[in-house]
């Protein structure tokens, strides 16, 4: 577990090509360096879940901690778009879209982005996974 200066959190699930490559966007774009990432499915992963109650079977989607907040879905990409700043604070504006609506485009995405996208046998590891 990460302890001390802001550090915003960003569980994903390691498998997905999909997630992977939103994980490179981020990391891409967060200039400084503020973003840490773990798998679902690592054991970081799976202790932060249980820290914040989440039950990991009714999770197949991104999750953001910050603050000691946690959110999830469509709530959690639009508050990862807003901390990296610039243009992508914009974004946000979509949070007064009602969450159920959010939730099913981003669930609809969700359930079928490996067939999409394909997935990994493996999780990826860089310098930012913690």
């Amino acid at each position: 577990m990460i302890e001390g200066g802001e550090m915003n959190i960003v569980l994903f699930d390691g498998l997905c090509n999909f997630c992977n490559s939103a994980v490179w966007f981020i990391i891409k774009r967060d200039r400084q360096e503020r973003f840490k990432f773990a798998a679902i499915q690592s054991d970081v992963g799976q202790s932060y879940l249980k820290q914040y109650n989440i039950q990991s079977k009714r999770i197949d989607s991104i999750v953001y901690i910050k603050d000691n907040r946690c959110v999830i879905r469509s709530t959690a990409v639009l508050n990862i778009l807003k901390d990296l700043g610039g243009l992508w604070t914009l974004s946000y504006v979509f949070i007064f879209v009602p969450r159920f609506f959010r939730d099913f485009v981003y669930n609809t995405v969700a359930k079928s982005r490996f067939m999409i996208f394909g997935k990994k046998d493996s999780c990826l590891s860089p310098k930012h996974f913690i």
